[in-house]
């Protein structure tokens, strides 16, 4: 038997770490080679770290949520090869000699090592925990594994017990905190209960499964007042935070709303999809970015990158576009590359495409970096009007809202008419009001007239 340390390897250009944000297995788990083990998310994706090795997992870096370095141990697995993948001790420096002998003196009785994560307990064939005391201070630190010395990683954690077996059961079973929480307070597998929409499991899938299993015993009954709960702040919520605070703090935001009538709009886009044959199907927003790129080629201050550290705003001869997309995970901002050589029915696809990988958490790095502006829109929800915020470092955002029919005047005459209004947000500190307002007039003028997207 070998123990075999599989450390966080490079995932990104530029990445110093990465957060825990799902493990597969458990201490104690046998995993076989290249089994998916856990999920690691950096600023621009969520990454698959598959096994090397097959073998026993016997220590894991850490609880979902921490932050990983680059390089550091990820998960230590105890292997059948004892030549292959052996971890070489490392010597003891002075100073962990000094707190380790300290530490012993401070609390009699307790294994400095052990604590301090410097070894790992011995275990009996009954799977009792007992320290290993009968090396001096130095002796055993200079046999721990190098990587169980290293500082502040996490590593070293064990399991003695098991989680409940519905909780164990369920454990690749998609579906948030709360609901996982719910499930096991209730004692049921989650693996039993089939979602409505989608793979994952939402409190309405489990309400299902106890009206329709009441006769076990199980009620859901009136709704009632439920106890707070804490939910940590990880993965992509966390850096939909970070990012959103960023940007507000350092951003002077302004909004400016307009409306729009988009009436012809919607009627050509009616007939073309009556007509479409295996074509995707048309929704506003391919039609809005083909308005958007014929007129940012006027406006190229708002889209930009602008660099505030350096003072440098970079103006994109390319509309690399960011399509703000919601996902059970949270906001992620896909970007359509080349949005400006792309017709109606060739967005539609990749807008499809692109909303489907990041509901899937399979966008890879290049689909979610490097945007020069974002629309962002509500879809069926819509609102009355948006005040979204930019994703830096862009300048300028762009937000469709609700199509209402209201009457309206011509002339004379009261017709009916559908309406929309459209928000553009922006950096003030590049962008003036002033552009803001012309560049929405200009998307007005393709938008009430949408041959016009189609014109050469």
């Amino acid at each position: 038997m070998a123990r075999f340390t599989f450390k966080l390897p490079d995932i990104g250009e530029g990445i110093a770490e990465a957060e825990i944000v799902a493990w597969h297995v458990r201490v104690g788990d046998r995993v076989e080679e290249d089994q998916n083990i856990a999920d690691m998310m950096t600023d621009k994706a969520t990454v698959e770290m598959e096994s090397p090795v097959a073998g026993t997992i016997v220590e894991l870096a850490g609880e979902v949520g921490d932050q990983i370095p680059i390089g550091s141990a990820l998960v230590v697995i105890e292997t059948e090869d004892a030549a292959e993948g052996e971890v070489v001790a490392a010597p003891a420096t002075a100073d962990q000699v000094e707190v380790a002998q300290q530490y012993e003196a401070e609390n009699p009785g307790v294994d400095a090592a052990q604590a301090a994560g410097m070894t790992t307990p011995a275990r009996s064939n009954d799977d009792t925990a007992s320290p290993v005391r009968a090396e001096p201070v130095e002796a055993r630190i200079a046999s721990a594994p190098a990587a169980a010395t290293r500082p502040s990683t996490g590593l070293g954690r064990t399991e003695d017990k098991a989680p409940p077996a519905a909780h164990a059961s369920a454990t690749h079973t998609l579906a948030s905190p709360a609901v996982r929480a719910r499930a096991a307070d209730l004692g049921i597998d989650l693996s039993h209960i089939r979602p409505a929409e989608g793979d994952r499991v939402r409190h309405a899938d489990l309400d299902a499964y106890l009206r329709y299993n009441s006769g076990q015993g199980y009620s859901a009954g009136p709704s009632r007042a439920r106890d707070d709960e804490q939910v940590r702040v990880i993965g992509m919520r966390r850096r939909i935070a970070e990012n959103m605070a960023a940007a507000k703090r350092a951003i002077p935001h302004f909004t400016y709303v307009d409306e729009i009538d988009v009436t012809a709009l919607e009627a050509m886009r009616a007939d073309l999809n009556a007509n479409r044959g295996g074509r995707p199907k048309l929704t506003l927003l391919p039609f809005l970015i083909v308005a958007m790129c014929r007129t940012l080629p006027d406006f190229p201050m708002l889209n930009a990158r602008y660099d505030d550290e350096a003072g440098v705003v970079t103006r994109s001869g390319r509309v690399h576009l960011g399509m703000a997309t919601q996902t059970d995970a949270g906001l992620t901002v896909p970007v359509i590359r080349d949005a400006q050589d792309r017709n109606v029915w060739q967005l539609a696809a990749e807008i499809t495409r692109l909303a489907e990988a990041a509901r899937a958490q399979k966008l890879t790095p290049q689909e979610m970096g490097g945007g020069t502006i974002t629309v962002t829109s509500l879809g069926p929800l819509g609102g009355i009007a948006t005040t979204p915020v930019i994703n830096r470092p862009e300048v300028a955002i762009v937000g469709p809202n609700k199509i209402v029919e209201r009457p309206i005047f011509q002339g004379d005459e009261i017709v009916r008419a559908k309406l929309m209004n459209l928000s553009i947000s922006c950096d003030h500190r590049v962008v003036d009001g002033w552009d803001a307002a012309s560049y929405v007039q200009a998307l007005r003028k393709y938008l009430e007239t949408p041959v016009l997207l189609f014109a050469d």
